[in-house]
């Protein structure tokens, strides 16, 4: 269930998208409505709809993320702080300036941010945060422990350059489909991966 809730705004912006694809001029004069509406005046060019109507969504979808943990007396998880910043960041630059450039970068600036705290916090703290999250789960020895948290480092690192490349070399539909779908590919094959590299540690364990 955490999974789906933490992709639920990547789930919106992806279904946003494809209505308002299929409806180019209803999608364009609702986003100018919109776009008036606070203050951004101007009308929106048929192709800019999709793109300015589902970043909208995943702003609303970031916030209500957010609002619904605080309501619950839940604890926000630090990053998803990080990703409600840098949504609204990038996401209403997209908006006000009506240049998918930002939204485009969003993915590449959440995936870096995600290695460079990993990657911080083990090389100026000495605290590896995969540890910190799993070791209720599994034991492992120092230098595996090492290894998981730089792996993860270089996984976050691999998925924002795919996405500026997707980005920059394929159409804006092509990575639309790329963020929701080729995003949780690439994650669950990294984490099979991962699964089946520490299963001989859980077998070990579970010989003793």
């Amino acid at each position: 269930m955490k999974f789906l809730f933490d992709l639920f705004p990547v789930i919106l912006f992806f279904l946003a998208y494809s209505a308002a694809k299929r409806m180019p001029d209803t999608s364009a004069a609702l986003a100018s409505s919109l776009l008036a509406g606070i203050g951004v005046g101007g009308q929106v060019a048929v192709e800019q709809g999709p793109i300015l109507l589902a970043t909208v969504v995943a702003i609303l979808a970031t916030f209500a993320q957010v609002g619904w943990l605080v309501l619950r007396r839940r604890k926000v998880d630090r990053m998803l702080w990080i990703s409600l910043i840098i949504i609204v960041g990038l996401g209403g630059a997209t908006v006000v300036l009506r240049d998918a450039t930002f939204i485009k970068w969003k993915p590449t600036v959440l995936y870096w941010t995600f290695a460079a705290v990993l990657l911080g916090a083990d090389v100026l703290f000495k605290k590896n945060l995969v540890r910190t999250m799993v070791q209720e789960q599994i034991r492992l020895p120092d230098t595996v422990w090492t290894r998981l948290n730089l792996s993860w480092v270089v996984f976050f690192a691999f998925m924002g350059a795919a996405n500026l490349f997707v980005a920059y070399h394929f159409s804006e539909s092509a990575w639309v489909n790329f963020k929701l779908f080729g995003g949780i590919g690439l994650m669950l094959v990294f984490v099979l991966v991962q699964a089946l590299m520490l299963s001989r540690y859980v077998e070990d364990q579970g010989s003793k």
